[in-house]
């Protein structure tokens, strides 16, 4: 009979051996346990993220993380499970383990208070739609960053981002999804305090420097207005290739994340253009970048219902959903 266990010390030990080569990403085998236990020892990690085990005996035969955020739908608070790096051992694959993993862990969410699970599927919508989960639809919208004729950067006192902005960039998120009026232009967000910000920053920091030297960067940047920022953007950079993992401004438009790319691109003039991806939510377009191409996200957002504050709602349209790339777990 396998058991539920929280993952600790030589428990945990093993499910970072056995996961390391399916979620490495670059990472030497060391560095992927710093990063792991790096995250975990972040103020939102120690409070939100938990590793479960099904054990039998001394074996562990499945693992997955499970986060605990607070976010909002249709306009109320929920709790939301987020389930993420569920893992079969290889020789009980085939065998129901992990929707058993799966199931134990929705029903535990469920009796701690969850009202719905989230998670991003890696193998297609098919397999989570059988334990009861729908399917939204993300999109990678690829961009191009309009330059000026002048060939040089925009007037915009740009900086480098550090912890005393997180106050703002909290700020600018929660604008972004409660409009004026009462009336909120997304349905279903995450409440981002201060505490997740600075998670979803680490771990992109972390992966870039505990990586191999060059393979990887983060760019945090700030426009600075006074002594208070009032636009950023987080940037993942790998070659030639940027993904905007999370941006914010003041301006509704987004013209001063717009005025951050263009001077992050005038900086090498002679440089080739990066090819730039990103999740822009609904109505964020800065008015100095254009949407060249967009594709399906492969890594697929599903949601299902645990309570009934949850249950019976309608479906989520892409339009509905505020959620950066940078908070996918």
């Amino acid at each position: 009979m396998a058991h539920l266990v929280e993952a600790e010390g030589a428990t945990l030990e093993r499910i970072v051996d056995d996961t390391y080569n399916t979620w490495h990403d670059g990472l030497t085998r060391p560095a992927y346990g710093r990063l792991n236990a790096a995250l975990a020892a972040t103020p939102w990690g120690r409070a939100h993220l938990r590793r479960l085990a099904l054990v039998e005996g001394d074996e562990v035969i499945a693992s997955a993380k499970l986060y605990a955020f607070d976010a909002v739908l249709d306009g109320r608070p929920i709790a939301v499970a987020g389930i993420g790096a569920v893992f079969t051992s290889p020789a009980r694959r085939g065998r129901g383990v992990a929707r058993d993993l799966v199931e134990r862990m929705l029903e535990r969410a469920a009796t701690d208070g969850a009202d719905l699970a989230l998670l991003f599927s890696e193998i297609g919508p098919d397999y989570y739609a059988r334990l009861g989960f729908g399917a939204i639809v993300t999109t990678d919208h690829q961009l191009r960053v309009i330059e000026s004729t002048r060939h040089g950067a925009p007037a915009t006192m740009v900086r480098g981002g550090d912890d005393r902005d997180l106050a703002d960039i909290v700020s600018m998120g929660r604008a972004r999804v409660n409009a004026p009026g009462g009336i909120a232009p997304y349905r279903f967000h995450l409440n981002r305090d201060r505490d997740l910000v600075h998670f979803a920053i680490a771990r992109k920091r972390l992966l870039a420097g505990l990586g191999p030297s060059g393979a990887r960067a983060v760019h945090f940047f700030i426009a600075e207005e006074g002594a208070s920022a009032a636009a950023y953007a987080v940037i993942t950079v790998r070659g030639n290739e940027w993904t905007i993992e999370d941006a914010g401004d003041r301006d509704p438009s987004g013209a001063r994340v717009g005025a951050i790319l263009q001077v992050l691109i005038a900086r090498d003039p002679a440089e080739r253009r990066p090819s730039i991806k990103a999740w822009l939510p609904d109505g964020f377009l800065p008015p100095q970048v254009t949407v060249v191409d967009e594709k399906v996200s492969a890594d697929v957002m599903m949601i299902k219902p645990l309570s009934d504050r949850a249950r019976g709602i309608p479906p989520l349209a892409p339009a509905n959903v505020c959620y950066w790339h940078g908070d996918v777990f």
